[in-house]
């Protein structure tokens, strides 16, 4: 199969969809694989990294667009939409849940869309979305405590605090991967710690991970009301796959926290958890608004591209192999199969068929 991979265009996101030892792998098993010139780079991957092991080089994003499977990292934005077709197979985290507009181009283009984030194991679990979750989960705390001092916008609190002076008081709502990871940097750093989940399982679990470290705390209208406003940094941490974020913190909760606190809402590249956040960029991060200061850079792992890119490619590499043999061998892969969104002009993944039910869906779909 003819692969391309496309320079990302999303504001600072300097991950790449393949790493030049994985674009090999693919050519040794007969497949062409063609890059677009400098899309290595901001990961430390050169041109010519990607010719030694027998990739070659376009020069614009046109003619990748043009081959038979795409690889992508972040989700065409308007200025690629024109170069999407009916005979491209596309492969990367849409967040459709969160983009109407993007969800039309696809089905507009004829495309057949696969979104790493709904790929899914027989058990739930989300095997192309975890390493990033991981990432997202340590740098929503790292982050945060940068944005804490006063230098940025924040209080000028020390998350860990020292003897003496009280340290920072964190809530995570939500205690999957990234609730998870940014917990134990929290815990980490020495600050107070308070995780918020629906499931009592998963409570449990978290109960044998940190013991008395963290308080866990089911998540509830008044749990929520109770603990945010008392929080100096906030972290949106919540997970329906393939859905819209649940709204959990409502303005006027916002209103309660004190001035200088911080929120960063990992939930916002599926429209957040938070009412006041919206999508920023890594240019421009921040904003305050109800006296609180916001983060919702929805890429938050091109910060760290270097390690984010190779986490994501160890994991998409097997499926990429896996697409590589063409959708007439889909039904042998039912795990890749749940990543199929868009397939001939239709909505065919039941989560993103509810989010929008006036757009052309067919639940049916046969390979």
């Amino acid at each position: 199969m003819r692969i391309g991979v496309p320079k990302e265009i999303k504001d600072q996101e300097f991950r790449v969809a393949l790493t030049p030892g994985a674009a090999g792998q693919l050519v040794a098993r007969g497949h062409r694989v063609t890059i677009e010139t400098g899309a290595g780079v901001g990961a430390g991957f050169r041109d010519e990294d990607y010719r030694n092991q027998g990739a070659e080089i376009a020069r614009t994003a046109e003619e990748i667009f043009a081959q038979e499977l795409v690889l992508k990292v972040k989700e065409p934005l308007p200025q690629e939409y024109k170069f999407l077709h009916d005979r491209l197979i596309l492969f990367t985290y849409l967040h459709l849940a969160a983009s109407r507009e993007l969800t039309i181009a696809l089905l507009e283009s004829g495309c057949t869309a696969f979104a790493y984030e709904t790929v899914q194991l027989d058990n739930g679990q989300l095997p192309l979305l975890t390493p990033m979750s991981m990432i997202a989960g340590r740098l929503a705390t790292q982050f945060g405590s940068h944005l804490l001092t006063k230098q940025q916008g924040g209080m000028g609190l020390l998350l860990g605090g020292i003897p003496g002076v009280r340290p920072g008081r964190v809530v995570i709502l939500g205690g999957g991967t990234v609730g998870t990871e940014a917990a134990k940097m929290a815990v980490g750093l020495g600050a107070r710690v308070q995780i918020l989940d629906i499931n009592i399982d998963r409570l449990n679990e978290l109960s044998q991970l940190f013991g008395a470290r963290v308080e866990l705390l089911y998540s509830s209208p008044s749990m929520i009301a109770e603990v945010i406003p008392a929080a100096d940094l906030v972290i949106g941490a919540v997970l329906v796959p393939g859905e819209k974020a649940p709204l959990l913190v409502g303005r006027e909760l916002v209103k309660q926290m004190r001035p200088g606190a911080v929120i960063v809402d990992v939930a916002v590249d599926q429209g957040g958890c938070i009412a006041t956040v919206r999508p920023t960029s890594h240019s421009q991060p921040t904003y305050v608004e109800e006296g609180v200061l916001h983060y919702g850079v929805p890429n938050m792992p091109g910060a760290v591209p270097w390690t984010a890119t190779q986490a994501l490619v160890n994991a998409t590499l097997p499926y990429v192999m896996q697409l590589a043999e063409g959708l007439d061998k889909l039904d042998r892969y039912p795990v890749l199969q749940r990543g199929l969104n868009i397939y001939q002009k239709k909505i065919v993944h039941p989560v993103i068929a509810k989010v929008f039910p006036e757009l052309p869906a067919d639940l049916g779909v046969a390979y």
